[in-house]
């Protein structure tokens, strides 16, 4: 029995990794022998860095960096081999700001800057970033300061960074850009779809809940559209209406067309670096999984992706998860041919989020499932 397992993470309690070696372990309780490759999975967001340092066998690195508000601050990112994974949340993440500290005039992407500018030192050329979960609207402008763009305004100076920068911006030059950047290739787990201006564009749409008012949102779309016009007077290619450009406050229309970044979707990136299909090729049974299926696990998230790559090699598919709901059936739909919640008795939320519970009842679960396969079998 060959069995490629990856179950994203049951926040709170167990991590992808920890997740995939309870459900192994109901397994070989089973099926002694099984041959089981249990890897990482995640969509991009939060979790990612830890799940693909574990399953790619990558070492987490810490540095001093900058928040959103230019505060000093510890950030971790994974480097395995030639590739780094980086969550642009942790240097410029919405969470870290109390409600009253939010207002994108003012928060900047430069401390994403300078991590990637870190990870390109230590000899990154595949640079992989999670872009979900920003403060910020300043068009990824922060982060290009740090790699040494020059943003200028009509005097000369540098711009102040944050969105109320993008209203001096006049000039940019990009003779002095970090070295080694130029080489590096650049993916980016991208999970909207929306241009960087206008009524579907970042500051309509993602504005307000990072502080914006309605004058601010107003102001910052139109800083944004001669962001672009000036973008396109350097790189004629620049397209502003590119699905994603949008995406954490502008940050992805610097990404694809200062860095030349690939706008992907967070799972379908996460499936490509961990090389995923190769194992869904040679396995009999497919498992994956999260915290809770829902119609929305329907709609593109990792478990779903997981099951694609299963039905596309015709591979049998079951899911694990804490808790489902009635409209989890659309997931069979979407390639997940059965799926088992694994809680075993009543009790409360803490307790069923308990890790050391919620391990022993996704192997308890998983035991059931594979001893009624080898009934079936017999």
């Amino acid at each position: 029995m060959n069995i490629t397992i990856a179950i994203d993470s049951f926040k709170g309690s167990l991590t992808s990794i920890d997740a995939g070696n309870a459900a192994a372990e109901g397994i070989r309780r089973i099926y002694p022998d099984a041959s089981i490759a249990v890897r990482p999975l995640a969509d991009g967001g939060e979790g990612t860095t830890e799940a693909l340092a574990v399953g790619l066998g990558g070492t987490l690195r810490t540095v001093r960096a900058h928040d959103a508000l230019m505060r000093e601050t510890d950030c971790t990112y994974c480097i395995a081999g030639n590739t780094a994974v980086i969550e642009m949340a942790v240097a410029a993440g919405l969470p870290q700001l109390a409600p009253e500290e939010r207002n994108p005039l003012y928060t900047t992407t430069y401390g994403v800057g300078e991590l990637i500018a870190d990870a390109v030192a230590q000899g990154c050329r595949d640079l992989v970033i999670g872009i979900g979960g920003s403060a910020t609207n300043d068009g990824g402008t922060g982060m290009l300061s740090a790699l040494g763009f020059g943003l200028y305004d009509k005097s000369g100076e540098k711009i102040a960074l944050g969105a109320k920068g993008l209203a001096e911006l006049a000039r940019i030059e990009d003779d002095k850009v970090i070295a080694g950047l130029r080489g590096c290739r650049v993916r980016v787990a991208c999970d909207v779809t929306n241009p960087l201006c206008g009524e579907p564009g970042c500051s309509a749409v993602y504005g307000p809940q990072k502080g914006a008012t309605p004058d601010m949102v107003r102001d910052m779309d139109e800083w944004l559209k001669n962001f672009a016009v000036l973008t396109k007077g350097k790189y004629p290619s620049a397209d502003a209406e590119f699905p994603g450009c949008g995406a954490a406050g502008g940050l992805g229309f610097a990404l694809r067309e200062f860095l030349g970044g690939e706008l992907t979707s967070g799972i379908k990136l996460v499936l490509d670096v961990t090389r995923l299909e190769d194992y869904v090729r040679d396995a009999d049974i497919v498992i994956t999984g999260e915290g809770r299926l829902d119609r929305q696990s329907a709609m593109g998230k990792a478990p779903v992706g997981v099951a694609t790559l299963a039905k596309k090699h015709g591979k049998l598919c079951i899911a694990f998860a804490g808790a489902v709901t009635a409209d989890a059936v659309a997931c069979n739909a979407a390639g997940i041919d059965a799926f088992f919640p694994i809680r075993r008795a009543v009790c409360t939320l803490e307790e069923a989020m308990d890790t050391k519970n919620a391990r022993r009842d996704l192997a308890d679960t998983a035991e059931q499932v594979f001893g009624l396969i080898k009934s079936l079998k017999a």
